[in-house]
């Protein structure tokens, strides 16, 4: 019998951001092993969207084949509560992070999506997470029972490991989209207190997410004397992530919030000495041995960190070993894929 799925993302799943990779590789992988994938775009604007936007959303979700599995990403499921209860299909909520912990949000913005969010999740008979770290807040926080959640980490693929710049000055790789809370404000606030050294920056994110912070930043890096230094191509090709990433000496991502953290396996993957923070499910997958960690919006922490991996080939070196000795103990996307598929099995 053939098994069937319905998969609601909003908006284009080729929007460049971790989020969307992961929606994208596991309906790859279920289609892989036979699943047959209904792609539902419930539209733009999420989580704030517009009433077009949720009437549309309204009319693609209810119009799924009756008993046909649901699945809806967090980022559209947290803000129509009122849609989820109305589902007789099976709903399985994919929850990256919860929407409450987006950097920069209002004070009230926060506390109407975390009771958004609260009320949708109620209306699941599963829920998938990325980290162990997001099962408990969603368990803790969100009052979804343990037994309700799987974690399906994001899969990881073979690479080889990076060959670094090989020469000059070290090359620093920082990549995600140009949001508040993944602090490339802090990054870059700390990295102005390293002209004394030599390094060169490649910020590959999106600029498009949050325009306002990206013209911020960009005007940091200028005020601060750095744009010699500091490259931002932009939203970049896989190819070119891939180029970049083999390029590089160290990775690097002052986030302050993760609900996983994608990039930061991949900089594994690929045996990158990796400078990051405390933040959300960062310490699962970046253990000690491997990485350096401080805590959120510590600037001084995080130059510090920097000042000791840029000046030290030898501790680059082992983090290097570290780092790919993790990377070989992450799922592959089979396996995270098999994890989601069991997931939805259990809605049947």
């Amino acid at each position: 019998m053939v098994k069937r799925a319905a998969f609601a993302v909003p908006g284009d799943l080729e929007t460049p951001t971790g989020g969307y990779a992961y929606d994208k590789r596991i309906i790859a992988e279920l289609a892989r092993m036979g699943w047959q994938i209904e792609l539902v775009d419930v539209g733009e604007g999420f989580p704030f969207p517009s009433e077009a936007v949720r009437s549309n959303a309204r009319a693609r979700l209810l119009g799924a084949p009756d008993g046909c599995p649901i699945v809806v990403d967090g980022l559209a499921l947290g803000a129509l509560p009122e849609i989820a209860s109305e589902l007789a299909n099976p709903l399985l909520a994919l929850v990256h992070h919860p929407l409450a912990l987006e950097w920069g949000l209002s004070p009230e913005q926060a506390e109407s999506l975390r009771q958004s969010e609260r009320l949708a999740l109620a209306c699941a008979r599963g829920v998938v997470v990325t980290s162990p770290a997001t099962a408990g807040i969603v368990a803790r926080d969100y009052g979804v029972p343990m037994e309700r959640v799987t974690v399906a980490r994001p899969g990881n693929d073979p690479v080889p490991p990076a060959r670094g710049s090989r020469g000059g000055a070290p090359h620093l790789l920082s990549v995600g989209a140009i949001v508040p809370r993944k602090g490339f404000d802090v990054l870059i606030t700390a990295l102005a207190r390293l002209t004394d050294l030599e390094w060169r920056l490649t910020i590959a994110g999106d600029f498009t997410r949050a325009p306002v912070t990206a013209e911020r930043l960009h005007a940091d890096i200028l005020r601060l004397g750095l744009s010699g230094r500091v490259a931002m191509p932009g939203a970049v090709s896989s190819e070119r992530l891939a180029a970049l990433y083999d390029s590089a000496d160290l990775f690097v991502l002052a986030s302050r919030f993760e609900g996983y953290g994608m990039a930061y396996a991949e900089a594994l993957a690929h045996g990158l000495p990796v400078i990051g923070t405390r933040a959300g499910a960062v310490p699962d997958t970046i253990p000690s041995e491997a990485g350096l960690l401080v805590d959120t919006d510590d600037v001084a922490a995080l130059a510090d960190a920097l000042r000791r991996a840029i000046i030290d080939p030898e501790l680059r070196r082992r983090l290097s070993d570290a780092a790919l000795a993790a990377a070989r103990q992450l799922p592959t996307w089979p396996q995270s894929a098999q994890i989601f598929a069991d997931a939805l099995d259990a809605l049947r």
